[in-house]
C-alpha cells in the first residue's frame, strides 16, 4: 500500500496530493531546485488538492499555502530537515539500497526488547550512532531494539511524544536515510527494530493539521491535547492517514514491530475500532512482504479483548505492555504506595507479584483502590507471549519527579532479585536502556519548545502531575539543556566494576532463557505459590518435551525457609543464583530450601 497523499517523485516531475477540505484554494511553493516557484493545485469534490510539477525532484524543498496564507509543511512530509515550522523535502522512498532481503522478522515469543531513546543513548544522539552498539546488545541477548517515538518534534530535545509530522523521522536524529541505515544494520546483526508510534494525540507546537482538515474532535478529551477524530465526520480520511502511517514504517523502513502508545487514549466508537483496523492492515501488508510484523499496545485498561482474535470479539493485537507486573515488583521492593502504587500495596505486594506471574494481570475485575472502582478482566485464556513485562521503562522512570532509576531506589541485592523476577518469568521481557548495568544517570523529562507560553504550561503540568505521589522536591526544568544532558547514558560503565558484574548477570539470565525451552513465552504451564507473610514466591514451569524449572524468590530482609512440596519430587539441580557464592542446596521432595534475603535461585529437573 503506497501513500495516498504527499510528494511522489517520478521521471522528470513530482506529483503532489494533500487532503484539505478546510481550504478553498491551495498552492505548492517549490523553494529549491529547477522548478522553484509557486503552483496552483486542483481541488476535487472531496477536498483533495493535486498537481504534477515538471522539474521538481527528490531533494527539493516545498511548502503549501492555504487560501493565500503562510507557508505550511506537508501533513504527509517524509522529511523536515529544518524543523516543524519549515518547508518539507521531497524524498524518493526507493532510493535507499537495502541489504536485508533474507530478514523475515521474529515471532513475538522470541522478543527480548531493549527500549532506548535515540537522543540520549549515545553522545551523538543519532540513528547512525546506535549502529556500533548493536553487536554488544546482541551479545547481551537482546533480539529487539525499541525506539521511543522518532516522528518530527519541535527542537532537538524531546521524548518524542510531541511529534507533529508523523511521517518524517526526526531531523536531529539524522532523518529518513539514517533511520534506514540503522534498521538495515540491525537486521544484519540479527536484531529486530520496534518503533513507538503515537496515535492518541499530536503534539502542540508545529501542529498545523487542523488548518488542513478536521483531524481533531471536541467530542473527547485526552490528557495530552485534542483527541484525534476517529469516529466523527470526515473520519474516514483521518483513519486512512493513521493506518497508512503505520504501514509506511513497515514498508518503507522495514520496521518489525509498532508499539502503539496509550491506546486507552484513542477514542473511537465506530463498529471497527481504529486499532483493530490498523492491526489487520499491517498484518495484511506483512503477509504480502513475507515478513513477521508485530503490533504491541500500551494500555492501562487490563482488557484482554485487545489480544483476543477477531472471531472472539477481539482486536487481534499481538501483545500489550503489562504495567501490573512492574507496579507489583516496584511496591514490593521500594515500599512506595502513593499514586497508582496504592492499589498494589492494598492488594498485597507479594500476592500482586504472584498474581501477575500466574494470571497475567493483577486486577481482573477486583476493586482497585487507586482507581476507586473495579478494574480489568480475566486474561487466563491468553498465552503468555502476548504480554510484555518490565521492571523499568521510560514512563516508570521518567515520570518520577527526579527521573530516578530503580537502582537509585533499592539496594543492589534488591535490584538483582528484580532482574531475576523479570527474566525468569515466561513472558516477553523489556529492558530500559542502561538497566542491565545499573546506569547511574536519571532519565528525566525534557523538551525544547520555542513557544514561551507552552514551556510555562509544560512546567506547571509536570508539577501538578506529581502531587498525587506526594513528591515535593523541585522538579527539573523540562526546557533546560542540563535536564537533557543529565539523562544521557554513560554506556562505557557497562564494562566497569559492579556495573560489569550486573551486566554479566543479565547476560547469563538471557542465555538461560535461550537455552531453556520452558522459559519461552507461551511454552510452559505456570504454577505459582507464595507466602505474603514470609515474603517468598515459588514458580514452577512445565513444558512438553522440556525439562521443568523451579524459580524461588525471597523478597524478605531475612533468610527464608521455602518449602518444596512433596509432589515436586526429587532430582532438582541448581541452575542459577543471584548470589552464586552462597551454597544453594538442591531441594528434595518435601524439603525446605534456605534462601538468603533478597535473592533468587533457579533449579531444573530433567524431562521424565
Amino acid at each position: 500500500m503506497q501513500l495516498t497523499y504527499g510528494a511522489h517523485p517520478q521521471a522528470g516531475a513530482t506529483s503532489f496530493a494533500v487532503w484539505a477540505p478546510n481550504a478553498h484554494q491551495m498552492t505548492v511553493r517549490i523553494r529549491t531546485g529547477f522548478a522553484a516557484g509557486e503552483y496552483p493545485l486542483a481541488r476535487d469534490e472531496r477536498g483533495v488538492f493535486t498537481a504534477t510539477i515538471p522539474g521538481a525532484q527528490a531533494g527539493d524543498d516545498y511548502a503549501y499555502r492555504i487560501d493565500g496564507g503562510d507557508e505550511r509543511p506537508d501533513p504527509t512530509s517524509r522529511w523536515q530537515p529544518h524543523g516543524v515550522h519549515a518547508a518539507s523535502r521531497i524524498v524518493d522512498p526507493d532510493a535507499f539500497t537495502w541489504t536485508d532481503r533474507e530478514w523475515t522478522g521474529l515471532e513475538m515469543a522470541d522478543f527480548i526488547i531493549y527500549e532506548l531513546h535515540v537522543g540520549t543513548f549515545t553522545p551523538e544522539g543519532t540513528f547512525d550512532a546506535i549502529i556500533p552498539r548493536l553487536a554488544q546488545l546482541r551479545d547481551l541477548g537482546i533480539t529487539v531494539i525499541e525506539l521511543m517515538p522518532v516522528a518530527q518534534f519541535p527542537g532537538t530535545r524531546n521524548w518524542g511524544y510531541d511529534g507533529v509530522q508523523l511521517f518524517a523521522p526526526q531531523n536531529s536524529y539524522g532523518g529518513p536515510d539514517s533511520l534506514k541505515r540503522l534498521v538495515d544494520a540491525a537486521h544484519a546483526a540479527g536484531v529486530a527494530v520496534a518503533l513507538d508510534v503515537v496515535y492518541n494525540h499530536v503534539g502542540p507546537e508545529g501542529n498545523y493539521l487542523a488548518e488542513y482538515g478536521p483531524y481533531f474532535t471536541n467530542a473527547y478529551r485526552t490528557p495530552w491535547g485534542p483527541a484525534v477524530n476517529y469516529d466523527g465526520g470526515h473520519s474516514d480520511e483521518v483513519r486512512r492517514f493513521i493506518i497508512e502511517n503505520a504501514c509506511y514504517w513497515v514498508r518503507d523502513f522495514h520496521i518489525d514491530a509498532l508499539r502503539l502508545d496509550a491506546v486507552h487514549g484513542i477514542f473511537d466508537f465506530r463498529a471497527v475500532h481504529l486499532t483493530e483496523a490498523l492491526t489487520e492492515r499491517v498484518h495484511e501488508l506483512a503477509s504480502t512482504l513475507r515478513r513477521r510484523v508485530q503490533i504491541i499496545a500500551e494500555s492501562d485498561l487490563n482488557d484482554p479483548r485487545l489480544l483476543r482474535p477477531v472471531e472472539l470479539g477481539g482486536y487481534a493485537i499481538d501483545a500489550q505492555w503489562s504495567d501490573d507486573f512492574h507496579h507489583a515488583v516496584h511496591v514490593a521492593l521500594t515500599g512506595e504506595r502513593a499514586g497508582y502504587y496504592e492499589g498494589f500495596a492494598d492488594h498485597g505486594d507479594i500476592d500482586a507479584i504472584a498474581d501477575a506471574l500466574a494470571r497475567r494481570f493483577v486486577f481482573q475485575g477486583q476493586y482497585a483502590s487507586h482507581r476507586r472502582r473495579q478494574h480489568g478482566a480475566p486474561a487466563g485464556d491468553i498465552s503468555a507471549e502476548h504480554f510484555v513485562i518490565f521492571i523499568q521503562n521510560h514512563d516508570q522512570v521518567g515520570n518520577r519527579a527526579g527521573g530516578e532509576r530503580l537502582g537509585a531506589l533499592v539496594s543492589r541485592r534488591a535490584l538483582e532479585v528484580a532482574a531475576a523476577l523479570l527474566l525468569l518469568a515466561p513472558y516477553v521481557p523489556l529492558l530500559f536502556m542502561g538497566e542491565e548495568y545499573n546506569e547511574p544517570s536519571p532519565f528525566q523529562y525534557f523538551v525544547s519548545h520555542s513557544d514561551r507560553e507552552l514551556v510555562a504550561a509544560v512546567r506547571q503540568g509536570r508539577r501538578e502531575e506529581f502531587e498525587s505521589f506526594g513528591w515535593t522536591r523541585a522538579v527539573p526544568d523540562p526546557q533546560a539543556l542540563e535536564t537533557f544532558e543529565r539523562s544521557r547514558l554513560h554506556y562505557e560503565l557497562g564494562g566497569e566494576g559492579e556495573h560489569a558484574t550486573l551486566r554479566a548477570m543479565y547476560r547469563e539470565l538471557l542465555a538461560i532463557r535461550r537455552e531453556e525451552p520452558a522459559l519461552r513465552p507461551g511454552a510452559a504451564r505456570i504454577t505459582v505459590r507464595s507466602s505474603a507473610q514470609a515474603r517468598w514466591i515459588a514458580m514452577r514451569l512445565d513444558a512438553p518435551h522440556a525439562r521443568s524449572l523451579l524459580a524461588l524468590f525471597n523478597l524478605a530482609a531475612e533468610e527464608r525457609q521455602i518449602p518444596i512440596v512433596a509432589d515436586d519430587g526429587d532430582g532438582w539441580h541448581p541452575r542459577f543464583a543471584t548470589q552464586p557464592a552462597v551454597g544453594v542446596p538442591a531441594p528434595a521432595g518435601g524439603a525446605m530450601v534456605a534462601l538468603p534475603s533478597l535473592s533468587a535461585v533457579l533449579y531444573y529437573k530433567e524431562d521424565a
